[in-house]
């Protein structure tokens, strides 16, 4: 990114991965395209689906916002369930999990900020090869310490 200049993703626009879980995500904003300052996509998530692990990220915030449906949300000790327009913030080097604990399907926005934990997710839509998980994980600045608990 040239600095001074912005970038508009308008509805409906970014790039989509759908994977046969029937989770959607969709990303709006990369972090090479924001100087690394963000990473923003939306995730739509089948009712019932604990699609994080325990775990946190070394180098970046992150916020969720719910659009659609019911999640809880697990920071540190602290355990939250909202709706439509709850905002988490997740900071860095806390270990925390997420799930759709609705009866429907959900839709979150997910930002990290520095945009470093980011290029896991980013990494997704490239269709990483078996055995780079691991990988990803470390450089993303990712530490996964077990199975979701909630």
């Amino acid at each position: 990114m040239t600095a001074g200049k912005g970038v508009v993703v308008p509805a409906g626009g970014g790039q989509h991965l759908k994977e046969s879980s029937g989770q959607v995500m969709s990303m709006k904003l990369f972090g090479r395209e924001t100087g690394q300052s963000v990473t923003l996509f939306e995730q739509t998530v089948p009712a019932g689906s604990k699609n994080s692990w325990l775990h946190l990220h070394r180098d970046s915030d992150e916020v969720a916002w719910v659009l659609e449906g019911e999640f809880t949300f697990k920071i540190g000790e602290e355990v939250t369930t909202g709706g439509p327009g709850t905002c988490a913030f997740l900071p860095r080097n806390v270990p925390h999990a997420w799930k759709n604990s609705g009866s429907q399907p959900g839709r979150v926005v997910f930002l990290y900020t520095p945009a470093s934990a980011g290029r896991f997710v980013e990494g997704m839509l490239e269709q990483p090869k078996e055995g780079e998980l691991k990988k990803r994980l470390e450089e993303s600045g990712w530490d996964v310490l077990g199975p979701n608990p909630l």
